[in-house]
């Protein structure tokens, strides 16, 4: 017999699987702290890093594809792109002494670097020694240090809109060959030389305007021609307009504003002189005969004439209106 009270067994079989899909929200606010920890750590270093090191990360910003040494170089960035003025040109003047300055190869060389502003443009000056700095002596073979310091100064020129201007000079030591080879060919073979370097560092072809060679006329001690220091090169950083600096320029502008306005009193001065040489002829036509009178005579009176029937236009009397015209129709009314 089976017992009535007995329960039935139940058995409950739970599935085990993976909970469901949830979105990928959470991966968009991981990767946004992600990144502000990454900003944040960045932001730590820099502030603890040298001055080096801030100056060549900020340089590699300003201009990535640089072909300084350095992971970046210490540039104008989009600035570059101005032509140099008046208002720029001592930033650029400086801009070239602190890379000098931060190079220890070139810091040694200040003395023999000689930047100046002049009507032509900004003129950078590579000086030679007796032993030969920046070109082997008596060749137009640059040195390692003329090969860097062009190198350089090709990184800050290549992006200006200015043109270039490249001078060879000698001193007035005669130069021994056999072959008729001179000063005259040294000193332009030597800004060549520079030419070539800077366009092989970027300067575009267009960007050089000139390459001049005046072996040794003009020395820059004239005192003593066979100093070396008169064994140079000259690069000419050239203002966009060819006539001088914008200073001359301003005073052009304004010298040829001050003609315009004296030439505009002096047109003034002259209109009362017109008038009277107006009626110069005049009086000569009077003089040359009879015939002539009629015709002066009838111009002359025809605008009187014209001028005396004005007034009479005006003191023709107004119309009668309409309440003028009843009230005279009405008995006992005067007539007027």
């Amino acid at each position: 017999m089976s017992e009535p009270n007995k329960r039935p067994i139940i058995v409950i079989k739970k599935k085990g699987g993976h909970g469901g899909h949830h979105g990928g929200a959470w991966k968009v606010a991981y990767a946004d702290f992600v990144t502000a920890m990454m900003a944040l750590f960045i932001v730590l270093w820099l502030l603890n890093s040298s001055v080096k090191v801030k100056k060549a990360v900020a340089g590699y910003f300003n201009d990535p594809k640089s072909s300084s040494k350095e992971t970046g170089s210490d540039k104008l960035g989009d600035d570059d792109s101005i032509p140099v003025d008046k208002k720029n040109v001592e930033k650029l003047k400086e801009q070239i002494q602190k890379a000098i300055k931060e190079q220890k190869d070139l810091e040694k060389l200040a003395k023999q670097i000689e930047i100046t502003i002049t009507p032509e443009g900004l003129r950078i000056e590579l000086i030679e020694d007796k032993k030969g700095t920046f070109f082997e002596s008596g060749s137009a073979k640059l040195s390692s240090t003329g090969q860097e310091l062009l190198g350089m100064l090709a990184g800050q020129l290549k992006t200006l809109p200015n043109r270039l201007l490249l001078e060879g000079h000698t001193d007035a030591q005669p130069y021994s060959s056999d072959n008729g080879y001179t000063n005259w060919e040294l000193s332009a073979d030597r800004a060549n030389s520079a030419r070539r370097l800077l366009q092989q560092d970027g300067v575009g072809t267009g960007q050089i305007s000139q390459v001049r060679g005046f072996a040794d006329q003009m020395l820059r001690v004239k005192n003593d021609p066979l100093d070396p220091t008169n064994r140079r090169i000259s690069l000419i950083v050239q203002w966009v307009q060819a006539t001088g600096p914008p200073e001359a320029a301003s005073k052009e502008g304004e010298t040829k504003e001050g003609a315009k306005a004296e030439a505009s009193k002096a047109g003034d001065a002259r209109q009362p002189e017109s008038k009277a040489g107006d009626s110069a002829p005049a009086k000569s036509e009077e003089g040359k005969g009879e015939a002539a009178k009629p015709a002066a005579t009838s111009a002359a009176t025809t605008p009187a004439s014209a001028a005396a029937g004005k007034p009479a236009a005006r003191a023709v009397a107004p119309k009668p209106g309409l309440m003028d015209r009843l009230k005279g129709m009405l008995p006992g009314s005067k007539k007027k």
